[in-house]
């Protein structure tokens, strides 16, 4: 950001030195110079007034009548340079060539400069000496004194072409020809700020409104936000700046609602999102919301899996099985979510709350073995009693894998609470396909794992309830094995009362 410093302008007297005071209350301005040059023109400004004329409306007529740089009728001399920021090096003039290569003259004409406030008030006759005798100077220019041209040095940023466009913008308003990409847009709005020319800076920002922004024109347009009015800024603004508060998260979670439960190409939208959540810049933030909308889908299960497993019976045979069908298809919707949601809170390894959650549902677990007993479910949602056990193998595994630092009593509590449902699933989910053995069998090697972290007494009572894993060949389940030497191993060591105490 250029640092903002007022405008100076300069007399023989110093005379002028408020001519824009009234008309810059409006704006405040960068860097740029302008300079009446009373050395070699008898039109000097005097202090006359401290109110600028209104603006007359555009000159069109004039305008036509009025060329461009045009020597022959200009009644206004104009220095044109590049004034460098010292915020800003690649603004600096390096050498004397690029100093000659950044500065142009210009011949105007002050009816048509007075289209933009800052000429309007600084060529005012209230400003100008009356007591100066034009009329008495040598004859140029076709018979045109050449004491009646007005000499002003100007500097603008960035660049002298912007300033050239600018300036031929009074002439033409042609500004939807001219203003035709972002950066003409950005190159053009500092001038336009400086020189008060409204018209030009309302179509330099309805331009910006409406077109994209590449990254680096982004920060272009942030930088000279603050430069503009309050309403002029407002759209800009709003493009740029967060409506309330968390709206990253709120951004996340809508995206996770629609990739779960409303995009019918689900699986690419699923995986597009989580590669979404693994870039995210605040882990914080992801682990919010992938905490929202598990609690909120494993609410819906819950309360599915009880509605089935406590029906009310108050209606028809056939109504009553409607509903049931539809609380099996809900649980089993929401448990797939469930899984991919666990699925990435342990990519993120931010499932802590998840594990807690998971290891405080007894009644959840209990409504799941008196599903699982039924033989309704078979036919509606077969896949139902995997997707649990998948979403609890997930959550075991990273707690015996040291990913998720559990406590020990929801350590015990995962195993205790969840132990249950495996042995109903082996026992009345059948037949058994090779993905569902490979599952029980992992899934039985963690809560093993679990139970060896436990103190001995824990440890006793759940690996007494894990006999039921032995359904092979004892040389066939050395999982089981190991567990059991594991605890009489530990068993048989020497009491250790002191440091116990």
């Amino acid at each position: 950001m250029t640092k903002k410093r007022q405008r100076v302008v300069h007399t023989a007297n110093n005379a002028a030195a408020a001519t824009t005071s009234t008309s810059s209350s409006r704006r405040v301005s960068s860097t740029a110079a302008v300079i009446i040059d009373s050395a070699t023109s008898d039109k000097t400004l005097s202090h006359a007034s401290q109110n600028p004329p209104s603006l007359p409306p555009p000159p069109s007529s004039a305008a036509a009548k009025s060329a461009f740089n045009d020597s022959a009728s200009a009644d206004v001399v104009l220095r044109l340079f590049v004034e460098p920021s010292p915020f800003d090096s690649s603004s600096d003039l390096e050498s004397p060539s690029a100093a000659a290569d950044s500065e142009v003259v210009l011949y105007l004409h002050s009816d048509v400069l007075r289209r933009c406030k800052y000429f309007a008030a600084l060529l005012s006759d209230r400003w100008r000496n009356d007591d100066l005798d034009a009329g008495d100077s040598d004859q140029d220019r076709d018979g045109e004194s050449a004491d009646d041209l007005i000499r002003i040095n100007l500097g603008v940023p960035p660049t002298i072409e912007s300033g050239i466009t600018v300036l031929e913008l009074l002439y033409t308003g042609d500004f939807s020809n001219t203003i035709n990409s972002a950066s003409v847009a950005l190159d053009l709005l500092p001038v336009a700020l400086e020189l008060l020319f409204e018209e030009c800076v309302r179509s330099c920002v309805r331009f910006l409104e409406a077109v994209p922004w590449t990254e680096e024109e982004e920060v272009r347009v942030m930088n000279i936000i603050p430069l503009l009015g309050g309403e002029e800024s407002k759209e800009l603004l709003a493009r740029v700046s967060p409506g309330k508060n968390h709206s990253c998260e709120e951004m996340l979670h809508g995206l996770i609602v629609s990739a779960i439960h409303s995009h019918p190409n689900m699986a690419f939208v699923k995986a597009f999102v989580a590669k979404l959540l693994r870039d995210f810049s605040s882990k914080e933030s992801a682990k919010r919301v992938l905490e929202r909308a598990f609690e909120a889908s494993l609410k819906v299960v819950k309360e599915s899996l009880e509605e089935y497993s406590s029906p009310d019976f108050r209606g028809d045979h056939n109504e009553t099985e409607a509903i049931q069908r539809l609380n099996l298809h809900t649980a089993m919707t929401n448990g797939k979510h469930l899984l991919w949601l666990v699925e990435r809170m342990i990519e993120l390894k931010v499932a802590d709350a998840a594990v807690m959650e998971w290891s405080e549902n007894a009644s959840f677990t209990s409504d799941l073995q008196r599903a699982f007993r039924d033989d309704a479910w078979r036919n509606i949602v077969p896949g139902l009693p995997a997707v649990m056990l998948r979403c609890t193998y997930k959550l075991a595994n990273a707690v015996a894998a040291g990913s998720i630092l559990a406590a020990r009593q929801v350590r015990k509590k995962l195993v205790k609470d969840w132990l249950p449902v495996l042995i109903v699933c082996k026992d009345y989910v059948s037949p058994l396909s090779p993905s569902n053995k490979l599952l029980y069998l992992d899934l039985e090697e963690t809560f093993l794992r679990i139970i060896s972290t436990l103190p001995m007494s824990d440890a006793q009572e759940l690996l007494q309830q894990c006999l039921s894993f032995s359904t092979r060949d004892v040389e066939d389940c050395p999982h089981l094995v190991t567990a059991f030497n594991t605890w009489f191993r530990r068993a048989a060591h020497p009491p250790q009362a002191d440091r116990l105490d």
